[in-house]
């Protein structure tokens, strides 16, 4: 354990921003989980409603440091393909 208040500060501070990115991390897995079932089933509509909410979160997470810009970039083109591709 920390003995200096500045390092003490700082895990609180590591433990937040952990929960948090954990939080969204969470958040994007599982609306990719929801679109994948769409194109299983063939809903085109609702894939690309549920895409662009994923997109939105996706992007807001890079903006926030979640997620780096190129893998956020690879995330939504990934899956922009498949739901493109989906008749």
């Amino acid at each position: 354990m920390a003995n200096i208040k500045s390092a003490k500060k700082r895990i609180l501070q590591t433990r937040k921003k952990t929960e948090f990115n954990r939080f969204v991390k969470s958040r994007v897995r599982t609306k990719i989980k929801k679109i994948f079932s769409l194109i299983k089933s063939k809903n085109k509509d609702e894939a690309k409603v549920n895409f662009l909410s994923f997109e939105s979160d996706v992007s807001k997470a890079m903006s926030k440091g979640v997620f780096k810009k190129n893998t956020a970039s690879r995330l939504v083109s990934r899956l922009s393909k498949k739901v493109k591709n989906l008749k």
